[in-house]
Protein backbone atom coordinates (compact mmCIF):
# COMPACT_ATOMS: atom_id res chain seq x y z
CA UNK A 1 0.00 0.00 0.00
CA UNK A 2 1.56 3.47 -0.77
CA UNK A 3 1.23 5.81 2.24
CA UNK A 4 1.09 9.63 1.68
CA UNK A 5 1.48 12.39 3.83
CA UNK A 6 0.02 15.20 3.19
CA UNK A 7 -1.29 16.17 -0.41
CA UNK A 8 1.76 17.58 -1.89
CA UNK A 9 1.75 14.08 -3.61
CA UNK A 10 -1.13 13.88 -5.85
CA UNK A 11 -3.25 10.96 -6.84
CA UNK A 12 -1.96 8.78 -9.08
CA UNK A 13 -5.07 8.49 -10.86
CA UNK A 14 -8.50 8.95 -10.13
CA UNK A 15 -9.82 7.42 -7.05
CA UNK A 16 -13.08 5.75 -4.95
CA UNK A 17 -11.97 7.26 -1.69
CA UNK A 18 -13.41 7.29 2.08
CA UNK A 19 -12.53 8.94 4.83
CA UNK A 20 -11.99 9.09 8.67
CA UNK A 21 -10.17 8.34 11.76
CA UNK A 22 -10.24 4.33 11.21
CA UNK A 23 -9.65 4.18 14.98
CA UNK A 24 -9.04 0.62 15.26
CA UNK A 25 -10.44 -0.79 11.94
CA UNK A 26 -13.45 -2.14 13.86
CA UNK A 27 -16.99 -3.89 11.84
CA UNK A 28 -18.51 -0.42 10.85
CA UNK A 29 -15.10 0.56 9.45
CA UNK A 30 -14.30 -3.08 7.38
CA UNK A 31 -18.24 -2.41 5.37
CA UNK A 32 -16.27 0.88 4.58
CA UNK A 33 -13.52 -0.71 2.76
CA UNK A 34 -15.50 -3.98 1.47
CA UNK A 35 -17.72 -1.60 -0.55
CA UNK A 36 -14.49 0.48 -1.35
CA UNK A 37 -13.43 -2.26 -3.49
CA UNK A 38 -16.14 -3.29 -4.93
CA UNK A 39 -16.50 -0.05 -6.57
CA UNK A 40 -12.48 -0.16 -7.48
CA UNK A 41 -12.89 -3.43 -9.18
CA UNK A 42 -16.00 -2.53 -10.77
CA UNK A 43 -15.14 1.25 -12.04
CA UNK A 44 -11.59 0.70 -12.52
CA UNK A 45 -10.30 3.09 -9.54
CA UNK A 46 -7.93 3.20 -7.30
CA UNK A 47 -9.28 2.36 -3.45
CA UNK A 48 -8.34 4.94 -1.22
CA UNK A 49 -8.70 6.12 2.23
CA UNK A 50 -7.67 9.70 4.00
CA UNK A 51 -7.54 9.54 7.32
CA UNK A 52 -5.90 11.83 9.75
CA UNK A 53 -3.06 12.38 12.07
CA UNK A 54 -3.24 13.01 15.24
CA UNK A 55 -6.91 12.24 15.80
CA UNK A 56 -8.81 15.49 15.86
CA UNK A 57 -10.22 14.67 19.21
CA UNK A 58 -6.37 15.37 20.50
CA UNK A 59 -5.94 18.68 18.46
CA UNK A 60 -8.91 20.09 19.83
CA UNK A 61 -8.90 19.04 23.30
CA UNK A 62 -5.81 16.55 24.30
CA UNK A 63 -6.62 16.36 28.36
CA UNK A 64 -9.95 14.65 27.57
CA UNK A 65 -8.79 13.03 23.86
CA UNK A 66 -10.27 9.18 24.15
CA UNK A 67 -7.23 6.75 24.25
CA UNK A 68 -6.22 5.10 20.78
CA UNK A 69 -7.19 1.76 19.63
CA UNK A 70 -4.32 1.99 17.34
CA UNK A 71 -1.03 3.89 16.96
CA UNK A 72 -0.93 5.48 12.89
CA UNK A 73 1.75 2.26 12.45
CA UNK A 74 -1.04 -0.50 13.09
CA UNK A 75 -3.86 1.22 11.91
CA UNK A 76 -1.86 1.96 8.37
CA UNK A 77 -1.32 -1.81 8.71
CA UNK A 78 -4.58 -2.68 9.56
CA UNK A 79 -5.50 -0.67 5.96
CA UNK A 80 -3.06 -2.37 3.83
CA UNK A 81 -4.84 -6.04 4.78
CA UNK A 82 -7.84 -4.66 4.10
CA UNK A 83 -6.14 -4.54 0.09
CA UNK A 84 -6.29 -0.52 0.09
CA UNK A 85 -3.86 0.70 -2.71
CA UNK A 86 -3.37 4.26 -1.08
CA UNK A 87 -3.88 6.23 1.89
CA UNK A 88 -3.12 9.71 2.61
CA UNK A 89 -2.60 11.39 6.35
CA UNK A 90 -3.72 14.59 6.58
CA UNK A 91 -1.85 16.19 9.99
CA UNK A 92 -4.15 17.53 11.42
CA UNK A 93 -3.38 20.96 12.98
CA UNK A 94 -5.00 24.60 12.92
CA UNK A 95 -4.66 25.64 9.28
CA UNK A 96 -6.48 21.55 8.49
CA UNK A 97 -9.12 22.43 10.59
CA UNK A 98 -10.11 26.21 9.71
CA UNK A 99 -10.70 24.70 5.63
CA UNK A 100 -14.31 25.33 5.20
CA UNK A 101 -15.89 22.51 3.89
CA UNK A 102 -16.06 23.78 0.10
CA UNK A 103 -12.26 24.45 0.60
CA UNK A 104 -11.62 20.65 1.94
CA UNK A 105 -13.89 19.49 -1.28
CA UNK A 106 -12.07 21.54 -3.86
CA UNK A 107 -8.03 21.65 -2.65
CA UNK A 108 -8.21 18.01 -1.28
CA UNK A 109 -10.94 15.47 -2.64
CA UNK A 110 -11.13 16.98 -6.15
CA UNK A 111 -7.37 18.51 -6.75
CA UNK A 112 -5.51 16.02 -4.84
CA UNK A 113 -7.15 13.17 -4.44
CA UNK A 114 -9.18 13.13 -7.50
CA UNK A 115 -12.49 11.60 -6.50
CA UNK A 116 -14.64 9.68 -8.91
CA UNK A 117 -16.28 8.07 -6.21
CA UNK A 118 -16.99 9.03 -2.00
CA UNK A 119 -17.88 6.76 0.35
CA UNK A 120 -18.82 7.76 3.79
CA UNK A 121 -20.10 6.50 7.13
CA UNK A 122 -23.91 7.89 8.02
CA UNK A 123 -22.86 10.39 10.40
CA UNK A 124 -19.70 11.68 8.60
CA UNK A 125 -19.16 15.62 9.33
CA UNK A 126 -16.08 17.88 7.77
CA UNK A 127 -14.60 21.47 7.22
CA UNK A 128 -14.07 24.43 10.19
CA UNK A 129 -17.04 23.77 12.72
CA UNK A 130 -17.94 20.66 11.50
CA UNK A 131 -20.41 22.16 8.71
CA UNK A 132 -19.73 20.21 5.32
CA UNK A 133 -23.34 17.51 5.28
CA UNK A 134 -24.20 15.21 2.86
CA UNK A 135 -26.07 17.68 0.83
CA UNK A 136 -23.37 19.74 0.88
CA UNK A 137 -21.03 16.80 -0.53
CA UNK A 138 -24.20 15.71 -2.83
CA UNK A 139 -24.29 19.24 -4.55
CA UNK A 140 -20.82 19.69 -4.87
CA UNK A 141 -20.44 15.44 -6.38
CA UNK A 142 -22.67 17.20 -9.65
CA UNK A 143 -20.52 19.68 -9.98
CA UNK A 144 -17.16 18.20 -10.06
CA UNK A 145 -18.33 15.22 -11.18
CA UNK A 146 -18.05 12.50 -8.57
CA UNK A 147 -20.50 10.34 -7.41
CA UNK A 148 -21.33 9.91 -3.86
CA UNK A 149 -22.71 7.22 -1.27
CA UNK A 150 -23.19 7.02 2.38
CA UNK A 151 -22.62 3.51 4.05
CA UNK A 152 -25.20 2.61 7.09
CA UNK A 153 -23.63 2.04 10.78
CA UNK A 154 -23.21 -1.73 11.33
CA UNK A 155 -25.18 -3.34 14.76
CA UNK A 156 -23.05 -5.70 16.93
CA UNK A 157 -24.81 -7.52 19.77
CA UNK A 158 -27.73 -4.41 19.63
CA UNK A 159 -25.04 -1.32 19.22
CA UNK A 160 -23.87 0.41 16.97
CA UNK A 161 -19.72 -0.63 16.04
CA UNK A 162 -17.90 2.33 16.65
CA UNK A 163 -14.48 3.04 18.13
CA UNK A 164 -15.98 4.30 21.34
CA UNK A 165 -17.82 0.91 21.89
CA UNK A 166 -14.80 -0.90 21.61
CA UNK A 167 -13.15 1.64 24.07
CA UNK A 168 -15.71 0.68 26.41
CA UNK A 169 -15.49 -2.99 25.88
CA UNK A 170 -11.79 -3.09 26.42
CA UNK A 171 -12.00 -0.74 29.47
CA UNK A 172 -14.73 -3.34 30.73
CA UNK A 173 -12.95 -6.28 30.37
CA UNK A 174 -15.24 -7.40 27.99
CA UNK A 175 -12.61 -8.97 25.83
CA UNK A 176 -15.36 -11.38 23.67
CA UNK A 177 -17.27 -8.36 23.18
CA UNK A 178 -14.83 -6.42 21.88
CA UNK A 179 -13.29 -8.63 19.07
CA UNK A 180 -16.98 -9.26 18.02
CA UNK A 181 -17.10 -4.76 17.68
CA UNK A 182 -13.35 -5.49 16.00
CA UNK A 183 -13.93 -8.69 13.54
CA UNK A 184 -10.65 -10.41 15.71
CA UNK A 185 -9.05 -9.98 18.63
CA UNK A 186 -7.76 -6.64 20.24
CA UNK A 187 -4.01 -6.65 19.49
CA UNK A 188 -1.31 -4.11 20.27
CA UNK A 189 1.98 -4.13 18.53
CA UNK A 190 5.86 -3.36 19.66
CA UNK A 191 9.22 -3.83 20.12
CA UNK A 192 11.19 -6.32 22.74
CA UNK A 193 13.14 -4.16 24.39
CA UNK A 194 15.57 -4.92 27.32
CA UNK A 195 14.22 -4.28 30.82
CA UNK A 196 14.94 -4.72 34.39
CA UNK A 197 15.34 -8.26 34.26
CA UNK A 198 12.39 -8.49 37.11
CA UNK A 199 10.44 -11.42 36.23
CA UNK A 200 13.12 -13.21 35.41
CA UNK A 201 14.23 -12.83 39.33
CA UNK A 202 10.31 -13.95 40.55
CA UNK A 203 11.09 -17.41 38.15
CA UNK A 204 8.97 -15.67 34.90
CA UNK A 205 10.92 -14.56 32.41
CA UNK A 206 8.82 -11.58 29.94
CA UNK A 207 9.17 -10.05 27.42
CA UNK A 208 9.49 -6.37 27.81
CA UNK A 209 7.31 -4.93 25.11
CA UNK A 210 7.79 -0.99 24.10
CA UNK A 211 4.61 -0.19 22.95
CA UNK A 212 3.58 3.95 21.46
CA UNK A 213 -0.14 4.21 23.26
CA UNK A 214 0.80 7.17 25.74
CA UNK A 215 -2.93 6.04 27.14
CA UNK A 216 -4.01 2.47 26.35
CA UNK A 217 -7.88 1.39 26.26
CA UNK A 218 -6.78 -1.45 28.80
CA UNK A 219 -5.32 -1.84 31.93
CA UNK A 220 -4.81 -5.40 33.78
CA UNK A 221 -3.53 -9.05 33.33
CA UNK A 222 -4.63 -10.34 30.62
CA UNK A 223 -4.05 -14.06 28.62
CA UNK A 224 -2.60 -13.84 25.67
CA UNK A 225 -1.43 -15.05 22.56
CA UNK A 226 2.30 -13.61 20.96
CA UNK A 227 3.10 -13.29 17.08
CA UNK A 228 6.12 -12.26 15.17
CA UNK A 229 8.88 -12.97 13.15
CA UNK A 230 10.91 -16.00 14.19
CA UNK A 231 7.93 -17.30 15.85
CA UNK A 232 6.45 -20.26 13.59
CA UNK A 233 3.16 -19.95 15.34
CA UNK A 234 1.47 -17.89 18.08
CA UNK A 235 2.48 -18.52 21.48
CA UNK A 236 0.26 -18.35 24.33
CA UNK A 237 1.20 -16.38 27.25
CA UNK A 238 0.14 -13.61 30.14
CA UNK A 239 0.52 -10.57 30.16
CA UNK A 240 0.42 -7.57 32.40
CA UNK A 241 -0.32 -4.06 30.66
CA UNK A 242 -0.22 -1.40 33.20
CA UNK A 243 2.32 0.60 35.90
CA UNK A 244 3.77 -2.37 37.62
CA UNK A 245 3.04 -0.43 41.11
CA UNK A 246 4.58 -3.48 43.03
CA UNK A 247 7.87 -3.01 41.51
CA UNK A 248 8.30 0.30 40.03
CA UNK A 249 6.53 3.90 39.93
CA UNK A 250 6.30 4.00 35.90
CA UNK A 251 4.83 7.00 34.22
CA UNK A 252 4.14 5.24 31.30
CA UNK A 253 2.30 2.10 31.06
CA UNK A 254 4.30 -1.00 30.43
CA UNK A 255 3.44 -4.28 28.62
CA UNK A 256 5.05 -7.54 29.50
CA UNK A 257 4.52 -11.05 28.13
CA UNK A 258 5.39 -14.08 29.73
CA UNK A 259 5.36 -16.62 27.09
CA UNK A 260 4.68 -20.79 27.98
CA UNK A 261 7.01 -23.18 27.58
CA UNK A 262 9.23 -21.01 25.35
CA UNK A 263 12.95 -20.21 25.64
CA UNK A 264 14.77 -17.55 23.15
CA UNK A 265 16.20 -14.42 22.61
CA UNK A 266 13.55 -12.40 21.53
CA UNK A 267 15.12 -8.80 21.79
CA UNK A 268 14.69 -6.36 18.89
CA UNK A 269 11.77 -8.07 17.25
CA UNK A 270 8.87 -6.64 16.72
CA UNK A 271 5.79 -8.63 18.34
CA UNK A 272 1.63 -8.75 18.23
CA UNK A 273 0.59 -8.94 21.26
CA UNK A 274 -3.89 -10.34 20.96
CA UNK A 275 -5.65 -10.35 24.11
CA UNK A 276 -8.23 -12.54 24.64
CA UNK A 277 -9.42 -12.85 27.81
CA UNK A 278 -9.04 -10.44 31.36
CA UNK A 279 -7.68 -12.11 34.15
CA UNK A 280 -7.58 -9.29 36.60
CA UNK A 281 -7.01 -6.03 37.76
CA UNK A 282 -3.27 -5.14 38.25
CA UNK A 283 -2.92 -4.91 41.83
CA UNK A 284 0.04 -3.41 44.57
CA UNK A 285 1.31 -6.29 46.64
CA UNK A 286 2.77 -5.70 50.25
CA UNK A 287 5.76 -7.92 48.87
CA UNK A 288 7.73 -9.81 46.53
CA UNK A 289 6.69 -12.96 47.85
CA UNK A 290 2.88 -12.37 47.35
CA UNK A 291 3.60 -10.77 43.73
CA UNK A 292 5.33 -14.33 42.78
CA UNK A 293 2.54 -16.00 44.38
CA UNK A 294 -0.14 -14.20 42.22
CA UNK A 295 1.77 -14.51 39.17
CA UNK A 296 2.15 -17.97 39.34
CA UNK A 297 -1.97 -18.35 39.46
CA UNK A 298 -2.13 -15.94 36.65
CA UNK A 299 -0.07 -18.32 34.86
CA UNK A 300 -2.07 -21.66 36.24
CA UNK A 301 -5.38 -19.22 34.69
CA UNK A 302 -4.22 -18.11 31.45
CA UNK A 303 -3.51 -22.04 31.08
CA UNK A 304 -6.56 -22.99 32.02
CA UNK A 305 -8.36 -20.34 30.03
CA UNK A 306 -6.85 -21.63 26.71
CA UNK A 307 -7.04 -25.45 27.89
CA UNK A 308 -11.16 -25.14 27.78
Amino acid sequence: MLVFRGFSHAAPGPTVLTIGNFDGIHQGHRVLLDRLKTIAARDHLLPAVLTFEPHPREFFAPESAPARLSTLREKLELIADEGVAATWVGHFNARFAALSADEFIETILVDALRVKHLIIGDDFCFGADRRGSFALLSDAGKRHGFALEAVASVIVDGQRASSSAVRAALAAGQMDLAARLLGRPYAIDGRVVRGEQIGRQLGFATANIRIKHDKPPLLGVFAVEVSGPGLTSPLKGVANLGFHPSVSKARQALLEVHLFDFSGDLYDTHLTVRFRHKLRDEMKFPHIDALKAQIALDVDSAKDYFKH
